[in-house]
């Protein structure tokens, strides 16, 4: 089972800009599809961005098509989330996951999540 640690979460200003991390331990990230999910107050978790193992295909909910940029480096063991031009809209806690088929994304193994808050 591969662990998770999300970071890079934080609170900036509506237009700014962050990037989240997802360290992955245990297991090489090779062997996953990677995922994040975020969750704000009062809704259900959701998802926001995926790729695939070869990082060839990624996916975007449609409210942050244009803004966020999932990635990954292997290397690294690492997956990352860019988030540019954030809205107040956009704070939740964001969870990294981890599946080794893509479409079991949401399922899996997953970090204990980061807080992203948007405001002025």
């Amino acid at each position: 089972q591969v662990q998770l640690v999300e970071s890079g979460g934080g609170w900036v200003q509506p237009g700014g800009s962050l990037r989240l991390s997802c360290a992955a331990s245990g297991r090489t990230i090779s062997s996953y599809a990677m995922g994040w999910f975020r969750q704000a107050p009062g809704k259900e978790r959701e998802f926001v961005a995926a790729i695939t193992r070869s990082g060839s295909i990624t996916d975007y909910t449609n409210s942050v098509k244009g803004r966020f940029t999932i990635s990954r480096d292997d290397a690294k063991n690492t997956v990352y989330l860019q988030m540019n031009s954030l809205k107040p809209e956009d704070t939740a806690v964001y969870f990294c996951n981890a599946h080794s088929d893509y479409n079991g994304l949401g399922f899996g193994s997953w970090g204990q999540g980061t807080q992203v808050t948007v405001s002025s």
